[in-house]
């Protein structure tokens, strides 16, 4: 048959005999082989040829090595066109990373615009500039405290605020407007005080419970936050790999950082998973994604109900995400976000403003998960929930992330519990309340517990774990948060969940917000005010 090339001869289908010559055992596939590679070489494109589309009107990106023409999509682009401008014609790998996951380029982009893989033989890769803050930020981790010097969540935060990239803490600490829900969800715990009980046998507490018919090891899921990249190379993974350890429950986010099968896949067997969904403007994108999610075996939906539109963060937006000009040439006339929008805004623009309650059947058609509506904050939309056939709320503002002034969940707890004992007996088995926003310990746990929560969502307080720490980081959260509900139910003589009840605590305080929230000194050295526009030249 005469000399076959070496590269060839690892192909399936071509073999060698026992006598070292070569034989075809089977010619399909050996030809496929054949075919294969050939297509691979001829969609190898070198960088040279690459980098002369570099321009809005015929941009290429390489991103994993793989070419794709994303010309016509340039101002559909939630970020903007002038952030992929800036890597036209080169890899965008880096900076696409963070943002999005590993499948959301293939998934948005029609595939006659994906070209084909670059030339590794061409391929320099671009070493990103060691700048003095990067610098910085690797002796901070190197000098961080060690695990165990970590005693609370606010650790955690303090640790993260040093090392974290400063778009990246600009992301994940701000709030809307002036910041003042956010601080009221931690100041409104402070408000309410306990009423133990005594002289009862608290050898054994118990404070695990069942969430939504998913066993879980403490009355706490892990609440859904964005771009866990940002933070860490292995992202929202961090958090998958220590709930699964721990018999925690995460719940996923839509605008996570890994994709949604890359962190199913990283759970152990039968490991319960919820799913937070923004409802995307193109209903036939969402019905894919919630049934995809039950397919691979999530056990609840949490949809998102107060983002119609994201809020103003100023602290993010002052980062100028998208960049000032970066050496993209835009022309006039171009659709393009503003250059100061932040993270958030250029990652939210498919979110749908016409969600609205005549919608919830039609969730329930596509779905036999049960279905929680995200962001409730009132009696009235409650009670509405309830009626609409819902298998539970979470009182929530979003981690003080959309609208100013809103009030805290665990304020509103109080509310809504009564309103939803006037409909019919209470607890209901059928209908559960969730609070999240401004938890930082167990204590605070168990007092939306005590006035009717069934559970509550930490989200920042996790983050901060896995950025400071990773996985082992996320681990150290939820020991610390056991041994602090071990701690506090006995202390308050409750042994098991089922004993805490509203006369365990004084929430007479709770809706007077004029100067009767104790001072919270750990929060308040973390938090870091919100800055004014600054002139250019200091020395002016």
């Amino acid at each position: 048959m005469g000399k076959v090339s070496a590269s060839l001869l690892s192909v399936p289908g071509y073999e060698k005999d026992s006598a070292g010559g070569s034989h075809i055992a089977s010619i399909d596939s050996f030809l496929w082989a054949i075919i294969s590679q050939l297509l691979q070489m001829a969609t190898q494109i070198p960088a040279s040829t690459i980098a002369e589309h570099a321009s809005k009107d015929s941009c290429w990106i390489v991103v994993h090595s793989k070419v794709y023409d994303v010309t016509e999509f340039l101002d559909e682009h939630p970020g903007g066109s002038k952030i992929i401008l800036k890597y036209a014609g080169k890899d965008a790998t880096e900076a696409y990373e963070p943002i999005h996951p590993p499948d959301a380029i293939r998934n948005n982009l029609a595939v006659d615009k994906h070209i084909g893989e670059i030339d590794p033989t061409t391929f320099v890769k671009v070493v990103k500039e060691v700048t003095e803050a990067d610098r910085k930020r690797q002796a901070l981790m190197e000098a961080r405290p060690p695990l165990d010097e970590i005693l609370n969540l606010h650790d955690f935060e303090a640790v993260a605020k040093k090392v974290l990239p400063e778009k990246a803490w600009a992301y994940y600490s701000s709030a809307s407007d002036d910041e003042i829900t956010i601080r009221e969800n931690r100041a409104a715990y402070q408000r309410i005080w306990f009423r133990p009980r005594v002289l009862r046998d608290v050898t054994s507490v118990d404070w695990s419970t069942t969430i939504l018919g998913q066993k879980s090891s403490l009355p706490v899921y892990i609440s859904a936050t964005a771009l866990g990249k940002l933070g860490h190379p292995d992202g929202e993974l961090n958090l998958t790999r220590a709930a699964g350890k721990h018999g925690v429950i995460q719940m996923l986010p839509t605008l996570a950082s890994c994709s949604f099968d890359e962190i199913v896949d990283a759970a152990v067997p039968d490991q319960p998973l919820f799913l937070q969904l923004y409802v995307n403007r193109d209903r036939n994108i969402t019905k894919k994604y919630v049934q995809h999610a039950q397919k691979r075996g999530v056990k609840a939906l949490f949809i998102t109900v107060d983002a119609p539109q994201l809020g103003r963060r100023e602290k993010d937006m002052r980062m100028k995400f998208v960049g000032d000009d970066a050496g993209a040439k835009v022309q006039e006339g171009q659709s393009d976000i503003k250059k100061n929008e932040g993270v958030a805004r250029a990652i939210s623009s498919f979110i749908d403003p016409s969600l609205s309650w005549k919608d919830i059947p039609w969730f329930q058609s596509i779905t036999s998960m049960p279905i929680i509506l995200k962001g409730i904050a009132t009696p009235e939309d409650a009670v509405m929930a309830l009626e609409a056939g819902v298998q539970g709320i979470v009182l929530s503002n979003h981690g003080g992330r959309q609208l100013d002034t809103s009030r805290s969940g665990l304020e509103n707890l109080v509310e809504i519990v009564a309103a939803l004992k006037k409909r019919g007996p209470w607890p209901n088995p059928n209908f559960s309340i969730f609070v999240d926003g401004g938890v930082r310990r167990a204590s605070d746990a168990l007092k939306a517990l005590a006035l009717g929560a069934s559970a509550v969502g930490i989200g920042r307080g996790f983050l901060y774990a896995f950025c400071s720490y990773g996985q082992d980081g996320v681990e150290k959260a939820i020991q610390i948060l056991r041994d602090e509900f071990e701690m506090n139910m006995r202390l308050l003589g409750a042994r098991h969940l089922g004993e805490l009840v509203p006369e365990m605590v004084d929430a007479s305080a709770l809706h007077s917000h004029a100067g009767l929230t104790p001072n919270d000194s750990l929060y308040s050295s973390i938090y870091q005010p919100l800055r004014l526009a600054e002139f250019r030249d200091a020395k002016l």
